[in-house]
């Protein structure tokens, strides 16, 4: 399901980018409606009437290469403000016959201080010192290109920074997207308003009717089944889905074996008796857990747990009958992530159950309402479709569940090691009013055994990981910094009540380099 709005917008041209969604988030946040398309797409585009801005992602192609990613070059005769980033601000510079250079030896990978060589409009209130920006590239463009002003540099004189005021064409290296930018915000707001001067025109609780009406217009007088796990985004599909097309809906939660301790069958009674929906709770777990027998590859993993969702909503709707649709709660990140090299330049990351892990033939047409939407914005829908908060405010949880957390084989035992680790992981979260800091939390179970010591007596046991990052949207994440009496308390807590655990380890890694979830 695409979104077209008729209205003024910022395009943002997508060379493969992991964080080009990113941009268009931020200049949501500004109140400014974006599009994301791709250069093929580009080529197509007639109408520019309601385009007031351009930018050009990053990627990781290269402009040194005989063959490369581009733009027509009219594109930059139409008079509408451009600015390119990274790979874009590379482009840009080729375009306009500057010099690019392969600089393995010199390459620019996380932050860096730029300093600010001349005023610009792009940066006004931007640089107050030396700022720190988020590299990641290994080309630099050593010659300005024609016509163009060096704005900022790095301290081995790179150029960061350029323009052409004239015909309001922008440069920069680093990526302002992501939060790892100092005030990288300040980039776009000045970017969107000053020099593309557009107004604000997006409110995304005021997408909850197109929505509807777009899924009523798509799913017509059909039936939908909708995978329902209980978490945020497949609830507010759900209730999306319920506002437009009413009994025609049918719910179904796929209990897998693989869910939180006790959380599934309070979910379905929320459901079942709030909201009035018609839901279905179908008990798989003996199933999922054979067909998963000595699987230790995730994307194996995932595939077959995508797989038998599958299977069991086509099997399903066999006895409901006239049913054309599988709606599903994805998300952008879940596609960006799933992307595979073929037929896209970006490079893919894992398969997600619902993305990637589905099988190429099915009978059933999927029904995506949130795809194009951060997890953020899922919320704000779910908020305005009185979501209890309950639900609206739950940490991500993954399609696969605990079968990706649990790191190797799945076996029973381990399930159920782990369900109880993570029960009081989050637990003592909610108790010490915690887990409304942190954007996602987990515990996860690792394929190693450790010697203890327990009441003067050996163990040798599993080891378990716990992980708690803050984040606005899943792209980019950091660890969350727990008090020490904190992580104490948890690790004695856990060791003392989980037989089979003899150490705990928490994890201290950002994304990028690393990802959320481990599998």
């Amino acid at each position: 399901m695409q979104f077209h709005f008729n209205r003024e917008k910022i395009l943002i041209i997508d060379f493969g980018s992991q964080v080009t969604k990113l941009i268009a988030r931020r200049i949501r946040e500004f109140g400014v409606y974006s599009e994301i398309i791709t250069p093929e797409k580009l080529q197509n585009l007639k109408d520019f009437n309601k385009i007031k801005g351009i930018i050009l992602s990053g990627g990781p192609s290269t402009v040194t290469k005989y063959k490369f990613q581009t733009v027509p070059k009219k594109l930059f005769s139409k008079k509408i403000p451009i600015l390119g980033i990274c790979y874009g601000f590379q482009l840009i510079a080729k375009l306009h016959g500057g010099k690019i250079k392969a600089t393995k030896k010199r390459r620019e990978f996380g932050r860096a201080a730029i300093s600010e060589k001349r005023k610009s409009p792009l940066t006004k209130n931007f640089f107050q010192s030396k700022k720190n920006v988020w590299m990641s590239h290994e080309d630099a463009v050593i010659k300005l290109p024609k016509n163009f002003k060096i704005v900022a540099s790095t301290k081995d004189s790179r150029l960061t920074i350029i323009e052409n005021r004239k015909k309001n064409i922008y440069g920069v290296q680093f990526h302002p997207e992501v939060t790892h930018t100092d005030n990288g915000n300040q980039i776009f707001k000045n970017f969107i308003f000053s020099i593309c001067k557009i107004k604000k025109n997006w409110n995304v609780s005021s997408q909850k009717n197109k929505i509807i009406q777009d899924i009523k217009n798509i799913v017509k007088k059909e039936r939908v089944i909708c995978a329902l796990s209980g978490g945020v985004d497949s609830s507010v599909v759900a209730l999306l889905i319920n506002k437009a097309i009413k009994k025609k809906l049918i719910c179904i939660m796929v209990d897998t074996g693989l869910m939180r301790k006790n959380e599934f069958k309070h979910t379905f009674k929320i459901f079942k008796n709030k909201y009035k929906l018609n839901v279905r709770l179908i008990n798989a777990s003996k199933f999922f857990l054979k067909k998963l027998k000595n699987i230790e590859n995730p994307e194996k993993k995932r595939k077959i747990i995508g797989g038998l969702f599958v299977n069991i909503f086509e099997k399903e709707s066999k006895k409901i009958k006239n049913v054309k649709f599988l709606a599903q709660g994805t998300l952008y990140p879940d596609i960006i992530e799933s992307r595979s090299s073929t037929g896209s330049k970006t490079s893919k990351i894992k398969s997600h159950h619902n993305v990637g892990g589905l099988p190429k033939k099915m009978n059933l047409k999927l029904l995506e309402p949130l795809k194009e939407f951060f997890k953020d914005e899922v919320r704000v829908l779910g908020k305005s479709l009185g979501l209890t908060k309950k639900i609206l405010n739950r940490h991500p949880f993954p399609g696969p569940g605990l079968g990706i957390r649990i790191i190797g084989n799945i076996e029973k035992e381990k399930i159920k090691i782990l369900q109880e680790v993570d029960h009081i992981y989050i637990n003592e979260l909610i108790k010490f009013n915690l887990y409304g800091k942190i954007w996602q939390a987990y515990a996860a179970l690792l394929p190693i055994k450790t010697v203890g010591v327990m009441g003067d007596s050996r163990t040798y046991e599993y080891t378990c990981l716990l992980r708690a990052v803050t984040s606005e949207d899943g792209m980019t994440a950091d660890y969350f910094s727990f008090p020490k009496d904190f992580l104490d308390k948890i690790s004695n807590k856990i060791v003392n009540n989980v037989k089979g655990v003899n150490r705990v380890v928490y994890d201290i890694t950002s994304k990028p380099p690393s990802t959320i979830e481990l599998e």
